[in-house]
């Protein structure tokens, strides 16, 4: 009998999984493994949903958003007794290894499993991009470009009728999709979790701005900075502008990746097989200066994330430099 690698999606769905969970399998396949899907994350684990997932399976998934395996949270995992029934289920199926693609959350479980004897390793999906240890998690890329293209549906209709759009984007402690987009899209001011900001201060910007002639100003919020709708409202009270708050919510999570998240999300699974494939367990893949990497779980966890200070400052430029 082949040897068995498990695979699960955990915590919220990212652009990307799939790419991942193709990668997975088809470097298990070409290693001598089959690979077993653990539906519905850890709480499939724990309820024994587990199904054998060959090479024709994943054909024409790595262009599409979600994951196959579906996702969930479970409270019931973080308990000596999920833990238990998980590991029964684990041995029931003879997985000798585990491959969990998520968070941070999601990666605590992973820790666990280890740690209880599982070699297991985590592959960073969230959108959030809000892990330490790697430049960029899987679907990031892929929410960013998708916030740009709604900036750019958002100007227009902003510009038609000379308002303020007031775009409030995910991201409760870490900024960095508001960052990205805002240095991308061309984003007047931008308000994140990691910076102090001041409301009147913006909208003085907004009003000079206006005298100047530009009369319409993009205002990027993360939603860890408070709320579009707030914003939106206090600009209407205190400054009268004429302001309209637009919430983005899950549509960053989905459709097609781009091009670099199914990259990355593929060279981090055939990696991550790599690993298993030599009895290595308790680490996480990720991608520093264009390069594949694994770190140990224990130690990614326990880096603090550094906010990109250079990155915010080059979009001060550019922001503080329009009309």
């Amino acid at each position: 009998m082949k040897r068995r690698i498990g695979i699960l999606t955990s915590g919220g769905d990212t652009p990307g999984m799939n790419a991942g969970i193709r990668s997975v399998v088809m470097a298990a396949d070409a290693a001598g493994f089959s690979v077993m899907g653990i539906t519905k994350g850890y709480a499939g684990l724990i309820d024994g949903r587990v199904d054998r997932i060959k090479t024709e399976d994943v054909d024409g998934i790595v262009q599409k958003g979600g994951t196959i395996l579906k996702t969930a949270r479970c409270e019931d995992f973080k308990t000596e007794e999920g833990q238990k029934k998980a590991l029964q289920v684990i041995k029931a199926f003879d997985i000798s290894g585990l491959v969990v693609i998520g968070g941070d959350g999601s990666f605590q479980g992973a820790r666990v499993l280890s740690h209880l004897g599982v070699p297991t390793i985590g592959i960073p999906g969230t959108i959030d991009n809000d892990l330490a240890y790697t430049d960029f998690t899987i679907g990031f890329d892929t929410a960013v470009n998708g916030v740009i293209q709604e900036m750019s549906r958002i100007r227009d209709t902003m510009e038609s009728h000379e308002r303020v759009g007031v775009i409030e984007v995910m991201g409760n402690k870490c900024g960095d999709i508001a960052l990205y987009a805002a240095l991308a899209g061309g984003a007047e001011h931008l308000m994140i979790p990691e910076i102090e900001f001041d409301i009147d201060y913006v909208c003085e910007k907004i009003i000079a701005s206006r005298i100047k002639g530009k009369m319409t100003s993009i205002v990027l919020i993360a939603e860890g900075a408070g709320k579009g709708e707030a914003v939106a409202n206090y600009m209407k009270a205190k400054a009268s502008l004429d302001a309209k708050a637009i919430v983005l919510g899950y549509i960053q999570r989905g459709g097609n990746p781009t091009m670099a998240d199914r990259f990355r999300a593929t060279r981090m699974g055939a990696h991550a097989v790599q690993l298993l494939n030599k009895g290595i367990g308790n680490r996480v893949v990720g991608i520093r200066d264009n390069q594949i990497l694994d770190e140990d779980i224990d130690e990614a966890l326990s880096r603090e994330i550094v906010f990109p200070v250079d990155l915010y400052e080059e979009y001060k430029i550019m922001s503080e430099n329009q009309k």
